[in-house]
């Protein structure tokens, strides 16, 4: 019997220590995997330096070219039992394709986090107004990303928060959406007494990869407001931001007088963490969850976040820290933090209560891997409840198919 395959199209090739969407897109391999797929990576993205070695994971790579019928013979061929779309805007470029040559494939898509949230708050955030849930019908990608999400057969969801607008805001079925957050091995539990004790901690830490513009904004916000104040109340306090991507205008915010220490890409990313005594992340926009306030627990860190920061990580647990949306209250809570001892360690075991209780593989392995094989073996009668979805992919198929179609008979003009 032939083994199943995943196909997997990726908007980039997997970097885990550059960012949480790639230790993500690590984590979906193996379930995969575990359920007994054979894993292969397509993407049409150029090779990176930070990319991770597919091979080494027994997944085979793949280029892929946009706009461009080769990939039409190349999953015939492959005859893919299911393909995953990593971003909303994969599925708009191949999903077309994937629906015309494999009908039968499951097609799943994995959001990261809802870029139509993120884009809209950002938008509130510069035009210096509160953002309403509301927004989100106005906001362009909105259209592109919910039609994406009605197309598939389900949508991988790493946010409550998330399901929530989607069922309520945008009337989406609840068939599918499918949470599935940030998973950890149960060894990722961290052993407190065998990590770095309160004592042997210093110093305030930052990290994010700055690509992401809340990341990029946040340090903004440490730098001009939060980190002035903190450094008046707490002279000798020390703030170590790092983060993959540094741009020129990140690096020129280096000042060591003032204790703002950009120090670029951390070559590993727990260990520079654990031998802080308090994550920082002040995020004035955003969606999803925080792989970097997770990341924090994993240290045993203790972390002051916002509620933007915090959103849906912690369900009715403690935080691992403190939540505090205005300046004042979030440098007080970060000086307290860092100060004092007893509310630092029922931080540091806070976090761990919600990995253990919210996070671990474990919890969620058994329950996606039945979801996966009731979809394959019941994806007819599922796409006739999706009306809706049906009728975005007759139409987006001839849509998307003749603008794609255009634009390869024009790259083949241009060439000749």
């Amino acid at each position: 019997m032939n083994q199943k395959k995943l196909l997997i199209i990726g908007f980039v090739w997997p970097e885990p220590n550059s960012s949480a969407a790639g230790g993500r897109m690590m984590q979906l391999i193996s379930l995969f995997q575990k359920q007994g797929f054979q894993v292969i990576f397509a993407s049409p993205a150029q090779d990176s330096d930070f990319m991770v070695d597919l091979s080494e994971f027994d997944v085979q790579k793949e280029s892929i070219e946009l706009n461009n019928s080769s990939f039409d013979s190349f999953i015939k061929e492959l005859n893919p039992a299911v393909v995953l779309f990593d971003r909303f805007m994969i599925e708009e470029q191949f999903g077309w394709r994937v629906s015309e040559n494999c009908p039968d494939a499951l097609r799943i898509l994995d959001t990261e986090d809802l870029h139509c949230l993120r884009l809209a708050r950002q938008k509130a955030f510069k035009e210096k107004r509160e953002f309403k849930v509301l927004d989100l019908l106005a906001e362009e990608v909105a259209k592109r990303e919910i039609a994406s999400i009605l197309r598939c057969d389900l949508s991988l969801m790493i946010s409550e928060y998330e399901i929530e607008l989607l069922t309520t805001i945008f009337k989406i079925d609840a068939g599918l959406l499918y949470y599935l957050p940030l998973l950890l091995k149960r060894e990722a539990i961290p052993e407190l007494d065998k990590l770095h004790s309160f004592e042997e901690r210093k110093d305030f830490v930052f990290i994010g990869n700055f690509l992401h513009e809340p990341n990029w904004n946040a340090v903004q916000y440490l730098k001009e407001t939060i980190w002035p104040i903190i450094k008046k109340q707490f002279p000798e306090a020390v703030l170590n931001i790092y983060g993959a991507y540094p741009s020129q205008k990140v690096t020129q915010l280096h000042n060591v007088k003032e204790g703002f220490l950009i120090q670029g890409r951390a070559e590993n990313a727990n260990e520079v963490v654990e031998k802080a005594r308090v994550v920082l992340a002040p995020l004035r926009f955003g969606a999803g969850i925080k792989g970097k306030l997770l990341e924090a627990m994993q240290c045993g860190t203790p972390s002051v976040t916002t509620s933007i920061g915090n959103e849906s990580m912690q369900g009715n647990l403690q935080w691992n820290g403190f939540v505090a949306d205005h300046p004042d209250t979030f440098v007080e809570q970060a000086i307290q933090l860092y100060k004092e001892k007893e509310i630092w360690l029922q931080a540091q075991n806070n976090g761990v209560e919600i990995i253990k209780n919210r996070y671990l593989k474990s919890l969620f392995e058994v329950d996606f891997s039945k979801q996966i094989q009731f979809l394959l073996s019941n994806f007819k009668q599922h796409r006739l409840n999706n009306f809706m979805g049906e009728l975005l992919q007759h139409h987006t198929l001839k849509s998307t198919k003749y603008m794609s179609r255009w634009i390869e008979e024009k790259n083949k003009r241009s060439v000749s």
